[in-house]
């Protein structure tokens, strides 16, 4: 059965300007979806087909714009390779390699951590994170590495989300930064929120703004140019330890993102193939939401970091 697709035909109103700012009041889609059906060739003016959001139109311009049939929203289970730390009925604790993402979203439909999980969980995931995120209670990077725990009941999801809610979850990374943090030791406040200027970062905003995020960080070793430095996560915000550690100079070497590599690392990161943060989320404990039990784990240190490190030794 193929794809079944609507097509949403109609003029520019009256206003014209802008064409996806246009197509959005005279669709009732949003400006996004416009913009990625732009990129899909799916939207015609006059009959003559365009992609540039940007463009000037008039208006009682006709335009027809072809929506296809959404894809499924429910994961599916997928047969992928998983470090389990530990497991019971109420819960799982993996360790993530980098480069995997925790749950499908647009670009990443499959593939994920959760796919992985419904297999091997064999379906007995929480639902209360949704049918694309069954289980999910906190996330990780795509290219950070480490601990995660996710839910298997619906009761060990409710007593991990009071506890993350509250701060009471112990977390730990590693990290590789540029540079020699002054003090060796510290903490880092400043709340967090999307960039006004680039919507895929994040940033330290005005109080009042955001949410309320703190860094408490210690120098482990320093090395030639860079250092290892633990943080202890007291809230857990999208990106923090990236955007702290690099709003006080010290940004993760390898981050795409939220700096420049040093000239005098980036050979190095190039010799070793190492293109992600310099990111591990090496601890985790919590209490446990059914037995009442206090739990820890422990990552060791992945080897393309390790290599990193012992290469970046005086």
């Amino acid at each position: 059965m193929g794809s079944i697709e609507n097509i949403i035909r109609g003029e520019i109103g009256t206003s014209g300007g802008r064409l996806d700012k246009a197509l959005a009041e005279a669709s009732g889609l949003s400006r996004e979806r416009i913009k990625a059906l732009l990129g899909e060739g799916r939207i015609s003016l006059s009959g003559k087909s365009v992609s540039q959001a940007s463009l000037k139109v008039e208006a009682g311009t006709p335009f027809a714009i072809t929506v296809p049939e959404a894809a499924p929203a429910e994961a599916v289970a997928q047969d992928i390779p998983l470090n389990v730390v530990f497991e019971d009925e109420d819960l799982i604790v993996v360790d993530k390699p980098a480069g995997l993402v925790v749950h499908p979203a647009a670009g990443n439909l499959d593939g994920t951590l959760v796919n992985a999980l419904l297999h091997h969980c064999r379906g007995q995931l929480s639902g209360i994170g949704g049918v694309a995120r069954p289980g999910i209670v906190h996330r990780i990077d795509k290219d950070t590495s480490g601990l995660l725990v996710v839910a298997k009941t619906d009761r060990a999801h409710e007593g991990l989300a009071a506890q993350f809610a509250d701060h009471s979850i112990e977390r730990a990374y590693l990290a590789v930064v540029a540079g020699r943090p002054v003090p060796l030791a510290g903490t880092v406040t400043g709340s967090i929120a999307r960039s006004n200027t680039n919507r895929k970062k994040m940033a330290i905003v005005e109080d009042g703004r955001g949410k309320h995020a703190v860094t408490h960080y210690r120098t482990l070793e320093s090395l030639k140019g860079a250092s290892l430095v633990e943080c202890r996560l007291e809230t857990g915000r999208t990106h923090q330890v990236r955007v702290h550690m690099s709003s006080i100079g010290h940004m993760l070497l390898g981050d795409p993102v939220y700096g420049r590599t040093p000239s005098a690392i980036r050979p190095i990161l190039q010799k070793l193939g190492f293109s992600r943060q310099a990111l591990h989320a090496a601890e985790l404990g919590f209490i446990h939401p059914v037995t009442g039990e206090r739990v820890h784990f422990v990552s060791p240190i992945p080897d393309d970091m390790r290599t990193l490190i012992d290469e970046l030794q005086h």
